[in-house]
């Protein structure tokens, strides 16, 4: 092998090949071997990465030439440029957005001093400029021959997310290890996205917790992609590999805007309102017995623009849709009851999962439909301890305190408490249809008349007759409570519609409120019951 040519750079052709050299360093800063391990594990480079998320020839590299300055446990003979941490700016889909991307293969991607001031750095830019910030996290954590400085980086990293939270949309992609004082920066941006076998975050690993309490626990059950997507509710997505994670990153930016000033993408394009076949498959959606369940993902989906929904924590609290779609061209947020799970009851989980996303979609001038079929909150001596009091009233909070758009279908049942919560009226919303199937009331009927004649069905000494009259009382019920119309002469509900026609009344709602302008009192903030 040719020793490399020696370059003069006191010349001009000098320093331009220097400056070759040096780049081309910084491109291939990790070592070889250490780029197939990544490889092998089913996971790409930092680089790869971005070339994957960005419009081609769009990225621009900041402090490519930076290293670290640390001189302790012999790290100084070790100086990398980059420092494991690529930033910059470029263009999704034509609009632009500011990256970093950690890169495992240089100090297994830890965070040292400048590898965090070069994160601080691209996100103050992010700021300046109205852009998202897209962050690619794959890292050990603090770099520990760093020390504390590490840990001040992680924390000027966390304020700026939180200064950054509703001004430009924050996205994270987990695809590696993302541990300790590393999850946090994660946790407050708007979408977590993570890999399924190869993404793990934990506040302490297996090994701390098997010294600690004694219990045997791995990686994948303890911080996967499951695991959060399922049981803790702290991914919004689990994808199949690295590029199907970046797609749905794709998809989801084309629902949000630049910042809390700018509109999201729109495609304008206009609806045909007259009633469909398709729109009519809706009018036999709802089945004769209130108790037995259909899938509210088809009620989503004749609305929506050509069927077209983006799910959220699609795997988590499912007796609760979340997700973006389009109407008339124009992102529109959608939450809806799921009567598939639970019954579409609300419980701790589902409160919390609803009202992060109203306050996102309210964050970033996107109009929220909700579609309400809730028997309401789910009991349970656990539900009541952990908190559902506190934990649903997050979900009041978020619709309450919402200014935009708020478009609200009853599709069948709308009872008690939890028909308040579901973007009620008196909540704030602006428009509240019902079908013909809607049943808005204090609670159902059976437990209605358990309550209203217990001492009647109680005198009835035989059994026949007091079942005969238990069915007459709940048949009187339904027809004097269980309908939409008690709510829609008051004006709560402002129209019973058909089922066929919700897509042309929704249409003709957003078109109204597209000037719609709503403030609320002055204050420094307000006091969510967290």
């Amino acid at each position: 092998m040719s020793e490399p040519e020696e370059i003069d750079i006191h010349t001009t052709a000098g320093k331009i090949a220097d400056l070759q050299r040096r780049i081309d360093e910084a491109t291939h800063a990790g070592s070889e071997r250490a780029v197939e391990k990544q490889h092998a594990k089913g996971k790409l480079t930092a680089r790869e990465r971005i070339d994957l998320l960005l419009d081609e020839g769009s990225f621009v590299e900041l402090d490519e030439f930076a290293r670290h300055r640390s001189t302790n446990f012999g790290i100084e003979k070790n100086r990398p440029y980059g420092d494991g941490v690529v930033t910059g700016y470029g263009t999704v889909d034509g609009r632009p957005v500011c990256v970093y991307s950690q890169d495992f293969t240089i100090f297994g991607g830890s965070l040292g001093e400048v590898y965090g001031e070069k994160i601080v750095k691209v996100m103050d830019f992010a700021l300046k400029t109205g852009c998202p910030v897209i962050g690619i996290n794959d890292g050990g954590g603090a770099r520990i021959q760093e020390g504390v400085v590490a840990l001040g980086l992680f924390a000027e990293i966390f304020r700026r997310n939180v200064h950054a939270s509703g001004v430009v949309p924050q996205i994270s992609l987990i695809f590696g290890p993302c541990a300790g004082g590393a999850v946090y920066s994660p946790a407050i941006t708007d979408f977590t996205v993570m890999v399924d076998q190869t993404s793990h975050m934990f506040i302490t690993g297996p090994d701390v917790i098997k010294t600690v309490t004694g219990e045997d626990v791995g990686f994948e059950e303890l911080g996967g992609a499951r695991t959060h997507n399922t049981t803790s509710g702290v991914a919004h997505h689990m994808a199949g590999d690295e590029k199907d994670a970046i797609e749905y990153v794709k998809s989801l930016l084309s629902y949000l805007p630049s910042n809390n000033l700018s509109e999201a993408p729109a495609f304008p394009e206009e609806a045909v309102l007259a009633t469909t076949d398709e729109d009519r498959e809706l009018d036999t959606l709802i089945p004769d017995s209130a108790n037995q369940p259909y899938d509210m993902h088809t009620a989503i989906e004749h609305v929506l623009d050509d069927g077209e929904f983006l799910e959220t924590q699609s795997l988590f609290a499912p007796n609760i849709i979340t997700g973006f779609g389009r109407v008339e061209g124009y992102p529109v947020g959608i939450v809806a009851n799921q009567p598939m799970q639970f019954a579409g009851c609300l419980d701790i989980n589902a409160s919390e999962k609803a009202a992060r996303f109203v306050r996102t979609c309210d964050a970033f001038n996107v109009p929220v439909l909700t579609f309400v079929d809730v028997p309401g909150f789910l009991p349970g001596v656990d539900q009541e301890y952990g908190g559902i009091i506190r934990r649903g009233a997050k979900l009041i909070y978020a619709y309450a305190e919402a200014t935009v758009p708020l478009i609200t279908v009853i599709t069948r049942k709308a009872f008690g408490g939890a028909y308040d919560v579901m973007g009620s009226k008196h909540l704030g919303a602006d428009i509240n249809v019902a079908w013909p199937t809607a049943q808005i009331a204090v609670m159902g009927a059976q437990g209605a008349v358990n309550i209203l004649h217990r001492r009647t069905i109680a005198a009835v000494t035989d059994p026949d007759e007091a079942e005969a009259t238990r069915a007459e009382l709940i048949a009187d019920y339904e027809d004097t409570l269980l309908n939409p119309y008690v709510a829609a002469e008051r004006g709560y509900v402002d129209a019973v519609i058909m089922p066929s026609e919700t897509r042309a009344h929704i249409v003709k709602g957003l078109r109204q409120l597209r000037t719609k302008r709503e403030s609320l009192p002055p204050k420094k903030h307000g006091n969510i019951p967290l």
